[in-house]
């Protein structure tokens, strides 16, 4: 008799900065008290993953290896395990979320593998690190009363940027982003007033420019290379001297300027988090109010696909979200 297929299978870095990933068994995860256990069915390619093949320790000096990354997963319940933050899950259920595996070194927590554990709580990383870094108390809400000031969103027509664009609106805020000119109008429709060209040299300038008479409210700087200019426009312009950053800056600040390095996960379970998913969310997108933007782009099947998916990625993506069925 041959032997039986192991339970659960997994896209691994068997070490630092190893290339490609191995697909080898895993241990099947179990749910403990107030986690589930989710069966994989499609992952999304976000930045981090490739971030942390290519830096690993560099960036992260605490992972252990080997180690089961992918943060952006849906699927479907297999096993709910006790706990009253379980109320209302059951088997079956459809869900989508944001994996902790990176944060708490758990490899059940990891989405690069068919079966994973999860402790459920408002999971939503798209737009979570601008309504942490800057939109403070303000709250979405189908019917926003205009603030008055106007947020610096760099890179609108990626992932990140699509949504953050969409939860400034939502609280109010006037937003001014960037893309490159063939998305202009994709960040238009998302709600942003006035769209600039990444890639023209004289950004910067045309950045401040747009900022007179108006009062900033801050800056989002989502991708590497958009610190510096986020500070400068934040620096020069009246209002609040502050900018948000997904990846950490170690550079000379403006002595004005205040940034706070945000990360997706810094949401979960806060009143950030409850206010877009309990309050906001549910009757946003059932209302069509908001947009599950970008359009996702499937790049292929199976585990197998994950180092295709994470490749294309680190060439650059907008306007689309990359997707592996599982």
């Amino acid at each position: 008799m041959g032997s039986e297929a192991p339970s659960n299978m997994a896209a691994v870095l068997p070490t630092a900065k190893a290339y490609p990933l191995v697909i080898q068994a895993a241990d099947a995860p179990r749910a403990n008290h107030g986690e589930i256990v989710v069966r994989v069915e499609a992952i999304a390619i976000n930045p981090m993953d490739w971030l942390i093949q290519d830096m690993g320790p560099d960036l992260f000096p605490f992972l252990q290896y080997p180690y089961i990354g992918g943060t952006d997963v849906a699927g479907q319940v297999t096993e709910v395990g006790p706990g009253n933050n379980l109320a209302g899950i059951k088997v079956e259920d459809r869900v989508l979320g944001l994996t902790l595996g990176l944060t708490s070194n758990d490899p059940r927590e990891g989405a690069f593998q068919q079966c994973r554990c999860s402790a459920p709580g408002n999971r939503y990383g798209g737009g979570g690190p601008v309504s942490e870094g800057l939109l403070g108390s303000c709250s979405p809400s189908l019917n926003p009363k205009p603030r008055g000031e106007t947020l610096l969103i760099w890179a609108g027509s990626s992932s990140v940027g699509s949504n953050a664009i969409q939860l400034a609106v939502a609280s109010g805020y006037e937003v001014i982003t960037t893309s490159s000119p063939r998305n202009f109008g994709f960040c238009k429709e998302l709600g942003a007033s006035h769209v600039f060209d990444y890639s023209s040299a004289s950004l910067i300038q045309d950045l401040i420019a747009a900022f007179k008479g108006k009062r900033i409210a801050g800056a989002f700087a989502l991708l590497p290379g958009s610190a510096e200019p986020c500070l400068e426009v934040v620096h020069k312009s009246e209002g609040a001297k502050f900018v948000a950053m997904c990846l950490p800056y170690d550079g000379k600040l403006p002595h004005d300027v205040k940034t706070k390095f945000v990360f997706a996960t810094s949401i979960k379970d806060n009143e950030v988090s409850k206010i877009i998913f309990s309050r906001y969310l549910p009757r946003a997108l059932e209302q069509g109010r908001y947009r599950c933007a970008p359009a996702p782009s499937v790049v292929g099947a199976g585990l197998e696909a994950l180092q295709k998916g994470m490749d294309q990625q680190k060439q650059g993506v907008s306007a689309k979200k990359l997707v592996v069925t599982i």
